[in-house]
């Protein structure tokens, strides 16, 4: 479990010129803020009560990660944050001491602090005030309401709410409640807060299912458990041709429609913290919503933002992801070096797939590095793997996509767009799968496919480099020579440095036909 806020009467450890503070849940270095994330704070607390002997990583596990199943890549990285938070590292070992094959201790000198013994029974007799929330989003799903009448029908509404459950935990990004904990309030009327505290999370999914002959309705609504307030609501309503193909269905809907709502709150939460108590994940936060708005501007912004919380922790798998992710796509629009940029983004994927094996993102990060480093098969490989782990990922379907066109296998590419669009209709990024599969009608000789899908996408962002140049190129292959040129004209607004040397040198055709297919394009439509 995790550490309770308020389970400890207001102890301070002071060790080694810092102080941590459980009450305030703070730790000082010479009167100094040190910021860290609530995992790595709560895990240094453990360690600092119950010094006086060994911790064994699974009572580490237990604590940060409520006993879920984690790699021991993922629990090195917690331990090296807590390390760095107080001058230590592992080579040196001066304060956290690893024990092989047993576990961790402190081992640095402590004044002033009540013992671990004394803590414990502090701890015992106190009330609860809540569950400390983890360093990621914490969400609870609630059994959904049967409104059938038909308590034959539960086992529906009981299976979509599960199905959310397995597939929310595929997203690394949140951490997801269990279902025996979340169906402890099954048929109960209790409130929002009380849910927060005894589960300790921000945000509670909820809602009902109402079955009438062939005619399912299903809503649900997403809560933020601080404010009070809805984030999100939506109804589904279908025809039960296959009830599993719908339960399907619907969960992927829900799941690919709150994740982006998700993101979106905590960024707006991240941007009222006060700046001294911004920790790796609101920087990682405010990153995700410059990334996706797919200017220059934004881009760098971005990366600024996750040096910074890369810099707070350096093994943070999900900031190493997206600093490589925004590279690479950099890389594609013309905004970045390859050469440059491409070996900085290899490293932080593969120290993000280090951090966390089984991270969507991390295998997305390194397949758009293989992609615009032309190694297209083992870029396919990582999509399709991210995929694996996450079905419900669009935007690894929209970057396998891409792969796939440039492969030359544009009836694939074009299904996986269409996946991507399907899965998350007001997707951030549902601009950019138009694009992929307006390039993809293109490699097919689809011209008027193309330019309507094309144009789809720069009516959604009227700065989207890679929608401007299918645009040109299809406008030229069928002779609308004042279509291309317009196109081309608000290409070169938002990737000035296009020129048919930079396309045949930086963009990975596996085949020279599609390449010269391309070029001719942009020939016709008056590029040089």
């Amino acid at each position: 479990m995790f550490l309770e806020k308020g389970a400890v009467a207001h102890v301070k450890f002071n060790f080694d010129n810092h102080v941590l503070d459980t009450d305030r849940r703070e730790l000082r270095h010479g009167g100094e803020l040190v910021a860290m994330q609530p995992q790595v704070f709560d895990l240094l607390v453990h360690l600092l009560k119950h010094r006086d002997h060994v911790v064994s990583r699974d009572d580490l596990i237990a604590l940060v990660w409520g006993g879920r199943i984690v790699s021991d890549s993922t629990l090195d990285s917690r331990i090296n944050a807590a390390r760095n938070a107080i001058g230590d590292n592992g080579k040196e070992q001066r304060l956290i001491r690893t024990i092989p094959r047993k576990g961790l201790r402190f081992v640095g000198a402590v004044n002033g602090s009540c013992n671990a013994q004394a803590a414990s029974a502090l701890e015992t007799e106190q009330p609860r005030s809540g569950l400390a929330l983890p360093d990621r989003p914490a969400i609870a799903v609630l059994p959904f309401d049967n409104m059938s009448g038909d308590r034959e029908q539960e086992y529906f509404s009981d299976g979509i709410s599960e199905d959310i459950i397995t597939a929310l935990s595929k997203l690394r990004w949140f951490f997801v409640i269990a279902r025996n904990s979340s169906f402890t309030y099954k048929g109960k009327a209790v409130q929002m807060k009380q849910i927060a505290a005894e589960l300790g999370v921000r945000y509670v999914l909820e809602g009902s299912v109402r079955r009438s002959g062939d005619r399912v309705r299903i809503t649900a609504q997403l809560n933020d458990t601080a404010t009070g307030s809805h984030i999100w609501a939506e109804r589904f309503d279908r025809d039960l041709t296959d009830v599993f193909v719908v339960q399907d269905e619907i969960t992927d809907a829900i799941v690919a429609a709150i994740e982006p709502q998700i993101y979106a709150a905590e960024n707006f939460r991240s941007r009222r913290k006060p700046p001294n108590s911004v920790d790796a994940w609101d920087l990682v936060m405010r990153a995700l919503s410059h990334h996706w708005r797919v200017t220059l501007p934004d881009s760098l912004a971005a990366q600024a933002l996750l040096e910074r919380a890369i810099a707070i922790d350096p093994n943070y798998g999900q900031a190493l992801a997206l600093f490589a992710t925004n590279h690479m796509f950099g890389v594609h629009l013309g905004w970045t070096d390859l050469a440059t940029a491409a070996p900085v983004a290899e490293q932080a994927a593969l120290s993000a797939i280090a951090a966390d094996s089984e991270d969507a993102w991390a295998h997305t990060a390194l397949g758009s590095v293989y992609f615009s480093t032309r190694r297209l098969d083992h870029s396919l490989a990582e999509f399709e793997l991210a995929l694996q782990l996450n079905p419900n990922f669009s935007l690894a379907q929209g970057y396998y996509a891409l792969a796939l066109s440039y492969s030359g296998r544009w009836t694939d590419a074009y299904a996986a767009t269409q996946r991507a669009i399907r899965q998350s209709p007001r997707d951030p990024s549902s601009a950019i799968y138009y694009g992929v599969a307006a390039y993809a009608q293109f490699v097919g000789r689809n011209y008027q496919e193309a330019i309507a899908l094309a144009r789809e996408a720069t009516r959604q962002r009227g700065d989207l480099t890679g929608a401007y140049r299918v645009l040109t190129v299809a406008a030229g292959m069928t002779g609308q020579i004042e279509l291309a040129r317009t196109a081309l004209h608000e290409l070169r607004r938002t990737q000035p440095n296009i020129s048919l040397s930079w396309i045949a040198t930086q963009l990975p055709w596996k085949h020279d036909a599609d390449r010269e297919h391309y070029l001719e394009g942009f020939r016709r439509a008056g590029l040089e």
